[in-house]
């Protein structure tokens, strides 16, 4: 007689007590609670969030832990690395603050290989960039003027763009076709431009508003007015009762900027940020703008182009951005992508004289360690989150947050991280519209995340007995709309009372 065998036997029990298991207990298994079981109730409130339909067939990792000792008290799939999205900004800004300072800023600098002769600097004129990723028109405008006041009426010589403080890769691993004709998938370079004060460096604001009567092509305005672009209008105004079809789209490897499809009258405008090809080009563009406006007179056979500053040279003007405290709220409150791949060029330029992304990295991934961060188990290509190929296990995230804590920087980290329901765009951030009610609201302070297919949100929440929590959710493969999920898991935590 044939014997049975045990494994085979043991396996075929478990699977069948799996089929007269709810759903419910399914989701009760695969919870992990720490120590203290206090926190069985909240665990179950989560869990019963986490049958939510639009999840199924997604990948959820969740972790929770108590701020004040590190004590994971909810684990769902916690070690399973997932995509971070715009989560892993929350570990750039950490080693940006550790490896920089929060008084740290950037600097740009105009020089001359050449001397004042009466009113006519003979010589090049050189615009140095390191960085800055929050140069405006302005900006340039105040170059100019500085160079009026030194006597500077003439310039016999050429005007040269200088951005070697970084190397000449301009898009992060990974980074697809799709994305990098908007600002969020801009070109980094150590010399930049930002159309406005949210310092979306390396793009352009292109605005379409219908034009005067049907049949006549919209109109199309530029901030900031630059020649660096090429703008083809194919777009009609037609009657009232139209759809608007209206689309603005660079096309890829120029900086032919294309809008086409029809607007109604009284309609409203269509807008958008375009990133620029070569944004090096741009803003040495509007450095000359600045000096004609000031009447500086570009003479000669002169030419404008790219090259580095020589050894020796004298330095005319400089400019220093903000300090990295303030310059982390629209880093961080907004999402700011290209503020996160400057930070890990600027950091491999100033920790090893490396302006890559190579070199950031690297720090990046070593500060993640001191921070108690296994970095055996995950995997980082780029520092804004814009990589599909960026893997961290939810658990990673939560022991990031709860180290920080500890850290002299932490005030400003924590004060740069969006809250929930505030209406203020740079104290609400990407969650000013997200749990305007009820305990989360004001409370939770948390980092957004969001790619096709990936959303996140990880941070801290206060419970209702007044204990702080950390948090870290990380939804991969959904479908559709998933964020009410996030919400609610934090509204959970919020709302919850041991008592």
């Amino acid at each position: 007689m044939k014997r049975k065998n045990p494994l085979k036997f043991t396996v075929l029990l478990f699977l069948m007590m799996l089929l007269v298991i709810s759903p419910m207990e399914i989701g009760d298994l695969e919870l992990s609670v720490g120590a203290d079981d206090s926190y069985a109730e909240l665990a179950h409130e989560i869990n019963v969030i986490m049958q939510d339909d639009r999840i199924a067939g997604a990948t959820t990792g969740v972790s929770v832990r108590k701020a004040d000792s590190g004590e994971i008290v909810y684990d769902h799939f916690g070690d399973t690395r997932l995509h971070p999205a715009s989560n892993m900004k929350l570990f750039t800004a950490a080693a940006a603050l550790e490896t920089l300072g929060e008084d740290y800023q950037f600097t740009t600098e105009v020089h001359t290989d050449g001397a004042l002769k009466g009113k006519v600097l003979q010589g090049n004129l050189y615009l140095k960039g390191k960085g800055d990723p929050t140069l405006l028109q302005e900006d340039f405008e105040q170059f100019a003027v500085e160079l009026k006041s030194k006597g500077i009426q003439k310039i016999k010589g050429n005007l040269i763009g200088d951005d070697t403080w970084y190397d000449d890769v301009r898009l992060s691993s990974d980074i697809t076709w799709d994305d990098e004709s908007y600002y969020y998938g801009a070109q980094v370079s150590a010399l930049t431009a930002s159309p406005n004060a949210d310092y979306d460096a390396g793009s352009v604001i292109v605005e379409v508003n219908p034009g005067d009567s049907e049949g006549v092509e919209t109109k199309v305005t530029l901030t900031p007015q630059t020649e660096y672009v090429n703008i083809i209008n194919n777009t009609t105004t037609v009657a009232a009762d139209k759809k608007k079809t209206v689309t603005i789209e660079r096309e890829h490897g120029s900086n032919n900027i294309i809008i086409e499809g029809e607007m109604p009258l009284e309609s409203t405008r269509s807008r958008e940020w375009i990133a620029v090809w070569e944004p090096s080009g741009y803003a040495l563009d509007l450095f000359e703008n600045a000096l004609l406006a000031q009447g500086i007179q570009l003479i000669g056979n002169h030419k404008m182009k790219m090259g580095k500053t020589p050894v020796g040279t004298t330095l005319l003007a400089e400019r220093k951005s903000m300090p990295m405290r303030e310059l982390f709220i629209p880093f961080m409150k907004l999402s700011n992508n290209g503020h996160a791949e400057v930070l890990a060029k600027e950091m491999g330029q100033v920790v090893s004289g490396e302006g890559s992304w190579d070199a950031g990295m690297v720090i990046i991934e070593d500060v993640a360690a001191d921070l108690g961060v296994n970095t055996k188990t995950v995997q980082l290509r780029d520092a804004s989150g814009m990589s599909h190929l960026n893997l961290i296990p939810a658990h990673e995230i939560t022991q990031l947050l709860y180290a920080v804590q500890s850290e002299g920087w932490y005030d400003t980290y924590l004060t740069s991280i969006p809250v929930a329901g505030e209406a203020d765009r740079l104290v609400g951030g990407t969650l000013r519209n997200r749990m305007t009610s009820g305990a989360a609201k004001g409370n939770v302070t948390a980092k957004t995340g969001s790619l096709t297919g990936v959303s996140a949100l990880g941070g801290y929440a206060t419970t209702k007995d007044g204990e702080l929590m950390i948090f870290s959710i990380l939804i991969n493969n959904d479908l559709t709309t998933v964020t009410p999920i996030e919400d609610a898991i934090a509204n959970a935590i919020a709302e919850y009372s041991a008592e």
